[in-house]
């Protein structure tokens, strides 16, 4: 479907209600510290979104994921400029033994994300765990993430064990825009070749440029539904002049599609996304998931299927939480421009 080229006002929360759908995926192994991922999904006029904050963020944090939804099924999205996406595999905090079994859901890639820095975990497992993905994947490029799990010290100490497997960048080492410009500048002087990529410094960031004005980061790692949508995220991106990288924020095929249309329409990528992770859940809420066909995502339409909907509905009191989040989440998105949370810049 060609999306409207006049802006949408906000549909009301009873259009929102009227379609809204609560899933509950079940994954392969533990990520982020959950073995469900529940989102909810909303149908428009241009398809299906979805929303899906994870669950300790507040209504105001929420707010941007319910943009993103809402231009996802009532905009569509812009142009693309590829008709694929090169993705990563991406490896949870698994130990050595697990990862060969993780690596083989993606099937064929050329490129990984490791999980590092997991809470309970030291050094010397996440060393252990970025080697054997080295051992089984000689030429593939390598990129960790700690999730902020770092202080700087650390970082750097760990960056140094972690190098001789060979590091395409580390991702967000640290918490904050000085930690991140620390870590960036202390490697330049050891002439290290680890490029520094800030995440959770953009998208949970009220400035989400500050971390380029800050010279704190080579890269950004860019979610569509954090930063409101497709073209407030293409808007970012745009304005900070640095390399981008897509990611997803764990979600089922529909905001996948999401992230695939960002990456899609990027003038330049020159990394692969971090866009396959329906790999890691044991269902999906289509017949035909995007999971990568020769390390690509299609850029393509998802067919949601009222089975999978029935199949993966999340239990009554779950419902519940979810649509009470999405009323209140809709009334913080009302009182504010949502079309600057959406990202309407065209």
């Amino acid at each position: 479907m060609t999306p409207p080229t006049a802006p949408l006002p906000l549909p009301s929360l009873g259009d929102l209600l009227s379609s809204a759908r609560v899933v509950s995926i079940p994954m392969r192994v533990k990520f982020r510290g959950v073995l469900h991922r529940e989102a909810l999904l909303l149908r428009g006029i241009a398809g299906w979104g979805e929303f899906c904050p994870f669950l300790e963020y507040d209504d105001a944090e929420s707010a941007p994921w319910l943009a993103s939804a809402v231009e996802a099924a009532w905009a569509g999205f812009p142009a693309s400029v590829r008709d694929s996406v090169p993705v990563n595999a991406t490896v949870p905090a698994v130990g050595p033994e697990a990862v060969e079994g993780v690596l083989a859901r993606f099937g064929p890639v050329g490129a990984v994300k490791v999980k590092v820095a997991e809470r309970g975990q030291d050094l010397r497992d996440d060393v252990a765990r970025v080697a054997e993905v080295r051992r089984l994947l000689p030429d593939a490029g390598i990129k960790v993430d700690a999730n902020g799990g770092w202080e700087v010290a650390e970082a750097l100490m760990a960056l140094d064990a972690l190098a001789p497997s060979g590091l395409q960048y580390v991702e967000q080492p640290v918490a904050d825009i000085p930690g991140l410009r620390a870590v960036r500048l202390e490697l330049r002087r050891r002439g290290s070749g680890i490029l520094v990529a800030a995440d959770e410094s953009v998208r949970r960031q009220e400035d989400p440029l500050l971390v380029a004005r800050e010279d704190a980061a080579d890269v950004l790692v860019v979610k569509a539904a954090p930063l409101g949508g497709v073209r407030r995220a293409l808007d970012i991106i745009r304005r900070a002049g640095l390399p981008a990288v897509v990611s997803s924020a764990l979600d089922t095929s529909v905001g996948i599609r999401s992230g695939v249309a960002l990456a899609a329409a990027l003038p330049d990528l020159p990394f692969a996304c971090g866009l396959a992770t329906v790999s890691l859940m044991e269902g999906d809420v289509t017949d035909a998931s995007l999971v990568p066909e020769g390390g690509h995502l299609p850029v393509r339409d998802v067919d949601v299927r009222e089975e999978r909907l029935l199949r993966f509905a999340a239990d009554g009191d779950r419902r519940s939480w979810w649509l009470e989040r999405l009323a209140r989440t809709h009334a913080v998105l009302a009182a504010r421009d949502w079309r600057s949370a959406a990202g309407d810049a065209e």
